[in-house]
């Protein structure tokens, strides 16, 4: 007889949990893991350099605003933002610190000067822009080139051609030389900017208008004009802000305290001497960008808008 033989279990080993399917799995965590610690550490960073930008940006501003607030004497004693004594007297005494004119006929010369320059280039370079976008004429290329090049040269180079011919004219101390240019389409920039966005308009638009019996004028009217106002919005803001804190073409063009501006009535605090001048200045100065930062917020998404859609075809 056989001996009977007994088969005793083999341990089974353990599988090793390490398949290619599991391996990649792993990577794939490990790397989205990484990813986005990497976009929280440039996140983190993004807001510190926007917070840091925004401090740079806004401490003047808030000084500016404190300062207002603050008496003859804190003012040259204390550089804190907030004011230590509460004096609203600077407004008051800003508003008439000139003894022949307020301020206000500074706010009202600077505003009828700001939108007849705003309705000036808006007309003009649109008219001027429709032209060198859409219409074909001789040496088109040659004008518009000119044009451009205009951008090349410092507005103080043009200064004083500018100054014979507007005495000449007997506009000197008139707001005649800060307005009339402006109707003329001597902004090449405006032009610039409305000629990209025109160009970026389909022509199909223009055939199909002329194929309805519209003109070129209809065309304009009807085609070009609706589709420019972002365009239009962001001339008008530029044209504004511009104008408004333009100091350097205001002081020699006006002369007199019944026709002076804003930049141009606020050096005259600092030409009355006397320390006690610094306060009004600076509520007069917090007055003064009020109008701008009005207007800024209430077309700022069609500025972005016109901005982006000018740059879409060169």
């Amino acid at each position: 007889m056989g001996q009977a033989t007994t088969r005793l279990p083999v341990p089974q080993q353990p599988r090793a949990s390490g398949g290619p399917g599991h391996r990649r799995q792993a990577n794939r965590e490990e790397l989205l893991r990484k990813r986005r610690q990497t976009e929280l550490t440039k996140s983190v960073f993004r807001f510190i350099a926007i917070v840091a930008v925004l401090a740079v940006v806004l401490y003047p501003l808030l000084w500016m605003l404190g300062t207002s607030f603050k008496s003859p004497t804190e003012v040259n004693s204390s550089n804190s933002l907030r004011p230590e004594e509460f004096w609203p007297q600077n407004y008051p005494d800003g508003w008439k610190a000139l003894p022949s004119v307020t301020f206000g006929r500074f706010f009202l010369n600077s505003t009828v000067i700001a939108l007849a320059t705003v309705v000036g280039n808006c007309v003009s370079c649109l008219v001027a822009a429709y032209a060198f976008a859409r219409l074909r004429f001789p040496l088109r290329g040659l004008w518009f080139a000119l044009m451009i090049a205009t951008l090349l040269l410092p507005s103080h180079v043009l200064i004083v051609p500018q100054y014979i011919l507007f005495n000449y004219f007997g506009w000197i101390s008139t707001p005649l030389p800060l307005i009339v240019p402006k109707i003329l389409a001597t902004e090449a920039f405006f032009i610039f900017l409305m000629v990209q966005f025109m160009r970026g308009i389909p022509r199909d638009l223009d055939e199909a208008a002329k194929i309805d019996g519209c003109s070129p004028y209809g065309v304009f009217w009807h085609i070009i004009l609706p589709l420019s106002k972002p365009a239009l919005v962001t001339t008008a803001i530029f044209s504004f802000i511009w104008t408004w804190n333009d100091f350097f073409t205001q002081l020699i063009y006006l002369s007199g305290g019944e026709n002076l501006t804003i930049p141009v009535g606020l050096r005259m605090f600092q030409d009355s001497g006397g320390q006690n001048s610094i306060g009004p200045m600076f509520a007069m100065s917090v007055l003064s960008l009020l109008p701008v930062f009005l207007f800024f917020v209430a077309f700022q998404r069609m500025l972005v808008q016109g901005i982006n859609t000018s740059g879409l075809k060169g």
